[in-house]
């Protein structure tokens, strides 16, 4: 069973990983070209210019060996946490299932951290600070997943218990606020823009916040038609 569900999530992770390339490659690689032009402009009156060492046509063409390969790597082990939380989901449908769990590890992996530690683009931030940045940023999305995993246990043993719905509802998401404030407290505050077009960085953060909704809805709807197809069969070879 962990096998068909590693090959559904493959399957599934490299076509979302494609599809969030061509989202990239339509609303987020320009704003790319904008942050970099601005770094130029920033560079001007240096004395040294960098020398560009992978052009940025190749680049583009690199993004989407990238999001494919990524999205392989994503997939695979969606599938295998599949195999572990779908049977154990309330809905009796995979395909409920699947995009359950993708929007979950979407919330912990990416949206929870990202509120936290939006995207911007290399030009932003000390370089200097980027070991410290990225452990921050790593932290929180260990943690988050760590926050949404506790909210289904939660959710699931109050069910056991006969809690009704609303309140069941209102205790969990209480405590999944509480803990994400208690997050946001914590660790360390995001790298200030400074001079940064305010405009270019908010395009660039609700490009990279599209491609990982493309990425992980892509998922889920693949993942689930795959697995219903798969159920639908399993009758007829039985």
């Amino acid at each position: 069973m962990l096998a068909s569900y590693l090959r559904r999530g493959i399957a599934a992770g490299l076509l979302a990983g494609l599809l969030a390339g061509l989202f990239a490659f339509f609303f987020g690689e320009p704003t790319v070209d904008g942050a970099i032009q601005f770094e130029e402009a920033a560079a001007a009156g240096q004395h040294e210019e960098e020398e560009e060492i992978v052009s940025r046509p190749i680049q583009k063409v690199g993004l989407f060996f990238a999001t494919g390969l990524s999205g392989v790597l994503v997939g695979g082990l969606f599938g295998m946490a599949y195999s572990y939380f779908g049977g154990r989901l309330a809905s009796g449908s995979e395909w409920i299932r699947s995009l359950s769990l993708a929007g979950a590890i979407f919330v912990g992996a990416f949206l929870i951290p990202f509120l936290k530690y939006p995207a911007n683009p290399p030009t932003v931030g000390d370089p200097a600070t980027i070991g410290s940045r990225t452990t921050a940023y790593f932290t929180m999305v260990a943690l988050s997943l760590l926050v949404v995993l506790g909210a289904w246990y939660a959710a699931r043993r109050l069910r056991e218990l006969g809690v009704a719905a609303p309140a069941r509802q209102l205790a969990v998401g209480l405590g999944i606020a509480v803990a994400v404030g208690v997050l946001f407290l914590v660790l360390p505050a995001g790298p200030d823009p400074g001079e940064f077009p305010a405009g270019l960085l908010w395009d660039f953060r609700l490009s990279s916040l599209g491609t990982q909704l493309v990425l992980w809805a892509g998922i889920g709807v693949v993942f689930g038609l795959l697995c219903e197809r798969a159920s639908r069969r399993e009758p007829l070879g039985s």
